[in-house]
């Protein structure tokens, strides 16, 4: 049995289902309301605890309109909701108006608590980074004994590039209490500083300490195959994304992973197949920024278009329910539509807010490379690499801005050094690069 046989059937939630289900929504017409995924992501009778905790909930908060804690333990609902089915639009604005009535209603400290962690969460996901680190604060003031308050600063000090008050929160997280979330902002934080090795070994401590098949503990086991295909890996993350999706059926990200892989490996039809089976499953824009990336390097002029089209109606989508997307936006103009200015103008936009974090700076890098001018590229590639990252586009670049500023040799051994551990390197400067070490 091959991979695409091995992975679960596509099921479509039957009509009489639907139409019960749907009535029980309306019904409850004080609270937004839960989608029915279309189709089956995850153990079988997932979507059936999922309902019946929202009918619960949603229950509750008709009976008692004041009723805070059924409000805040609907809004973290609908946000492991969105992480599952990628309806991004429809469940963190969903889960911001539950949050937000509750923390109107003068909560108890405890809840208050948990009302500004929940709502900081939200914020991070939708890339208001700022305001997130704001709330965070507060929440922090509240309880300094709490690992979730220092998890949700540790990311937003990420995030805004203030890495050393990051390491200090997370160091703090994972002495109160060393679990996947702790081990995984360890992780992420080891690899900004160089520590791959390091960085592969807390996210193993994260995944082995989640419960198999949970959606938190395959996005664990995920972002450690990521780690092996980033930097050489390739059979080690396939084996973790196959691994991800025996726990967790139909799990779609898994599946647009391993899509990525093949790719890597140079089977074009087993991307493809397993990049529409992603795309059948949830929303996904990433999924649809791969294929267009792919089509795009075939020379499918028009189908690229058609894609790319579909990938900014989606950004605009998540833009309007509050997710900010400059900077995916401007690798969409840089890598799939060859507009240096627009993708520098959504570029700096993210840079206004956030200049000190290394991947703005490395957009910006990569941008200045693509319109000629060396120097700021150089700029802002020396901001990115500051705190030892040995990401290897990253280092890529810097190998063909040594041979540009008269260190050819250099230059070329770097660029070497990459492609030997990591030959199959996809970036938009790497045929450049190759042909400095032919």
């Amino acid at each position: 049995m091959n991979i695409l046989q091995s992975i679960f059937i596509i099921v479509v939630v039957s009509l009489a289902s639907c139409q019960t289900r749907n009535s029980t929504m309306q019904e409850s017409n004080a609270v937004p309301e839960l989608l029915m995924r279309a189709q089956v992501i995850g153990p079988e009778e997932e979507m059936g605890y999922t309902l019946d905790m929202y009918n619960n909930l949603t229950g509750k908060i008709k009976a008692n309109p004041d009723d805070i804690e059924s409000k805040l333990a609907l809004a973290e609902l609908f946000m492991q909701e969105a992480r599952i089915s990628g309806e991004h639009g429809h469940y963190y604005p969903a889960a911001l108006e539950m949050i937000s009535g509750a923390l109107e209603s003068n909560p108890k400290e405890a809840l208050k608590y948990r009302g500004l962690l929940d709502k900081a969460s939200v914020l991070l996901s939708l890339h208001q980074f700022k305001e997130a680190r704001e709330v965070g604060e507060q929440a922090l003031d509240l309880n300094a004994h709490s690992a979730d308050a220092y998890g949700v600063l540790a990311d937003a000090y990420v995030e805004l590039g203030h890495y050393d008050k990051a390491i200090i929160m997370a160091d703090k997280m994972v002495s109160i209490r060393p679990d996947l979330r702790s081990y995984s902002r360890v992780s992420y934080l080891r690899e900004i500083h160089g520590e791959v090795d390091g960085a592969i070994e807390a996210m193993k401590l994260a995944v082995a300490a989640g419960y198999p098949g949970m959606e938190q503990t395959e996005w664990a086991r995920l972002t450690l195959g990521h780690l092996y295909e980033r930097y050489g890996s390739l059979d080690s993350a396939l084996m973790q994304y196959q691994i991800a999706l025996s726990a967790r059926p139909n799990y779609p990200f898994a599946i647009g992973a391993m899509a990525n892989t093949y790719a890597a490996m140079g089977n074009e039809s087993m991307a493809d197949s397993l990049n529409t089976v992603a795309i059948g499953l949830i929303p996904e824009v990433g999924f649809y920024v791969d294929k267009a990336g792919w089509e795009k390097e075939r020379g499918n002029t028009e189908t690229t278009k058609k894609i790319t089209g579909e990938i900014l109606e989606m950004m605009a989508d998540d833009e309007k329910a509050g997710h900010s997307m400059s900077l995916e936006l401007s690798k969409v103009y840089l890598m799939l539509i060859d507009d240096a200015e627009e993708a520098l103008k959504y570029a700096m936009k993210e840079y206004k807010i956030r200049p000190d974090n290394i991947d703005v700076n490395k957009m910006l890098a990569e941008i200045y490379y693509h319109k000629g001018d060396m120097n700021l590229a150089n700029e802002h590639l020396i901001k990115s690499l500051r705190t030892g990252s040995k990401d290897p586009s990253a280092r890529c670049l810097e190998g063909i801005l040594l041979t540009k500023g008269n260190k050819a040799e250099e230059g070329a051994r770097l660029i070497q050094q990459v492609f030997v551990k990591i030959p199959y390197l996809d970036c938009s400067y790497c045929k450049e690069a190759r042909s400095i070490i032919i």
